[in-house]
């Protein structure tokens, strides 16, 4: 297999989705080696705005999900811009959209009676905030309005603090992935059927998905989940500690990696004391534990201490900023930066070992691809200088 092609190579897809989730989705699958339109209406996508900083006109944010796609802005109001579509359809193997539910069907071209009726073998992905039906559907929902109804906020933060969003939108991020799960979910089933599929993804059931290990802690002793800062619910030493420098961050998740942490700090009379002898007991006493390794890590280096523990087997890192994970070796070394010309970007977590992902074009400005696409969609010259002119396309 020539190693320059993705492992989706020859898949198109038509992205008709902006802001993050759908978005975060294509590029995956963009990075992987599909052909993939991002259609955009004339106004483009609002994440273009969502700046500073700006790279020239359009917002990191935007750069940071859009690579390695054709960008084309076409106005699906009107019927001229569904013909369009419809004919950008022809040969897609894959749809994705996260308008309002219901907007496809005011548009004329609804999944069941339309698209799937002309196109049997297209996949269809909606991303919305809760779905078609039931007491919340057809609302809007953003990451943070999910994080905060889902319960996500609740768990999140000190005792003292009040709930508190996650520092990065990760609803959107799950729905995302859970978007890419279920497109190479019914890639894979139409292998046997030789049929597409609508896809209902939406971001209140990835934000409850999320909800592990505190719904199962509440479903099977009935108390309510409290916010714990860093510390985790059921484990211990899990959380940060302050060292003679910088915090660090422990995650021992069983005895033997206790037993060895003892040893690394040279207490290895801890080991003795019955509040600390497995993990149940260790939970419950966490607070004096807190304060006992405190002690013993308080004339350490964090930074020194947290490579110690981790090369001695214990789960430990030192708590980074963002400049710092960008400039470590091992970020450049996993391949997690991306350069393509004046573009950088974070690269794929997917390693595949005779497919990578391979990084070819920068995100598209606003309708760049336009004329392109409509020449390969067999639209000749006076047909494209008309949809011009009508301002029907833009670009």
């Amino acid at each position: 297999m020539n190693p320059s092609k993705g492992a989706l190579d020859g898949l198109k897809v038509i992205d008709l989705s902006r802001v993050l989730g759908g978005p975060y989705c294509s590029q995956a699958l963009a990075d992987h080696g599909a052909d993939v339109i991002k259609l955009e209406p004339l106004s483009g996508d609002e994440t273009r705005g969502w700046g500073p900083p700006f790279e020239g006109a359009d917002a990191s944010y935007y750069r940071g999900v859009n690579r390695n796609k054709q960008g084309i802005a076409v106005d699906l109001s009107r019927p001229e811009g569904i013909d369009v579509l419809m004919g950008l359809l022809e040969g897609a193997d894959v749809l994705i959209e996260n308008f309002k539910p219901g907007t496809l069907k005011r548009w004329g071209i609804g999944f069941s009676d339309v698209l799937s009726q002309r196109f049997p073998g297209l996949i269809h992905c909606a991303i919305s905030g809760f779905g078609v039906d039931g007491p919340l559907g057809g609302l809007p929902g953003y990451d943070a309005v999910i994080q905060a109804m889902a319960g996500l906020m609740s768990v999140n933060g000190e005792a003292d603090s009040g709930a508190l969003r996650i520092g990065l939108p990760i609803v959107d991020m799950v729905t995302g992935l859970n978007a890419l799960a279920g497109v190479l979910l019914a890639l894979n089933e139409r292998h046997r059927s030789g049929l597409g599929q609508s896809l209902d993804i939406t971001l209140y059931d990835c934000g409850v998905s999320l909800l592990h290990p505190h719904v199962p802690n509440y479903l099977a002793a009935g108390k309510t989940p409290q916010r714990t800062g860093n510390a985790h619910p059921n484990i211990a030493p899990y959380d940060s500690y302050t060292t003679g420098t910088e915090p660090i961050f422990l995650a021992v998740g069983n005895d033997r990696q206790f037993a060895r942490l003892c040893e690394q700090l040279g207490a290895g009379e801890i080991l003795d004391d019955p509040r600390f002898v497995n993990n149940g007991a260790r939970s419950v006493n966490r607070e004096a534990l807190k304060q006992v390794l405190q002690q013993q890590m308080a004339t350490h280096d964090g930074a020194v201490l947290a490579r110690q523990l981790i090369d001695a087997g214990v789960p430990c890192g030192a708590i980074a900023t963002i400049d710092t994970v960008v400039a470590h070796p091992h970020t450049r070394h996993r391949g997690l930066l991306v350069d393509i010309g004046d573009y950088r970007g974070i690269g794929s977590p997917v390693k595949l070992s005779r497919t990578p992902a391979t990084y070819r074009s920068p995100p598209p400005t606003l309708g760049q691809d336009t004329r392109a696409v409509l020449e390969d969609l067999g639209l000749d010259a006076e047909q494209i200088k008309r949809l011009y002119a009508a301002g029907i396309v833009r670009g």
